[in-house]
């Protein structure tokens, strides 16, 4: 598998070689002109650069996936890096009050954060506090996402969750979606209309609803179509079309200032979304646009194993 990119954030050289090729420069802009999603290299703790890329636009749905503040690989890194929490914590400030003050009356907002054990477990729960600063918003609930790998470790509790946080602005409207999880246990007896019912005979679905422990979506590695080699911290195209298709209509406008790998804007190409997304990161802006030509043109909603740059050979 020689075109299988290696970590783009832990290889300089490569990233280098690959920036030519990237059509968009820091404060540039594309956008779409099939369904006017917007795509930059923008920094999500400048104010300026998100109003503009909104162009007067309000987003009825944010999903951020920022930087954990945690060395991923044991390789301290400029896009997956550790910094003192008070740093962080003032990146987060920044970049929270700029997107919320591009938000509608009414939304929803879903923040990807992670828990470094070996440092008390931050930047989580200091997110947490810190978000108590934003009056306007108030939380919602805390979500967990499995992910399926592995079969456990002789040394500890394997690692197999991710933390999604979901606060509200106003009242937003929530859609009830479905897993593909059947519906297998019986019980929980109720009298409806005089009639004794089983719970799943009174159900409006033969599957689950998710609840906020998300058990049925699959952690990206490189066997999977969605896949995007390079981008170590992809989020799966599932959990973020559950968000979309729940937290969001139809023509709505989606923000992700965190693009990496392109998942938001892929997903909401393909629900009828306006995605407004960018990256500080130039390598990052030609990645989610190249993933969103790739889809229109053959369907796939990744590379697999295959490179997103062919016109560059990767060497093992």
């Amino acid at each position: 598998m020689k075109e299988q990119l290696p970590r783009l954030d832990a290889n300089p050289t490569l990233r280098e070689r690959l920036r030519p090729y990237c059509r968009l420069g820091p404060g540039d802009v594309w956008e779409d002109p099939v369904a006017g999603h917007r795509v930059g290299v923008l920094d999500a703790t400048a104010a300026d650069d998100v109003s503009r890329i909104m162009n007067g636009r309000r987003a009825s749905l944010l999903i951020n996936d920022p930087p954990y503040n945690l060395t991923v690989g044991h390789a301290n890194t400029p896009h997956l890096s550790k910094t003192d929490l008070d740093s962080y914590l003032h990146f987060s400030w920044q970049w929270v009050s700029a997107c919320l003050d591009v938000l509608a009356d009414h939304a929803h907002v879903y923040v990807w954060l992670g828990a470094d054990v070996n440092d008390h477990f931050q930047p989580l729960p200091d997110f947490m506090i810190l978000m108590r600063q934003f009056a306007q918003v108030r939380p919602r609930n805390f979500i967990t996402l499995r992910n399926q790998r592995g079969y456990g470790t002789q040394r500890n509790w394997m690692w197999v969750r991710q933390e999604l946080l979901h606060y509200v602005k106003g009242d937003p409207p929530f859609q009830v979606v479905y897993t593909d999880i059947p519906k297998i246990l019986r019980g929980y007896y109720k009298v409806v209309n005089g009639r004794r019912a089983e719970n799943s005979e009174r159900s409006k679905a033969p599957t689950l609803r998710p609840g906020n422990v998300w058990v049925d979506v699959q952690q990206v590695f490189y066997r999977l179509e969605e896949n995007v080699p390079g981008c170590y911290a992809q989020k799966p195209l599932k959990a973020i079309e559950r968000l979309i298709q729940s937290s969001s209509q139809p023509g709505d406008t989606v923000l992700d200032c965190f693009a990496h790998s392109g998942t938001t804007l892929l997903a909401g190409e393909r629900l009828g979304r306006r995605v407004i997304t960018f990256d500080n990161d130039p390598i990052f802006a030609e990645i989610s646009v190249r993933r969103l030509e790739r889809y229109r043109e053959t369907g796939k909603t990744g590379w697999q194993w295959q490179t997103p740059f062919p016109e560059l050979t990767i060497d093992d």
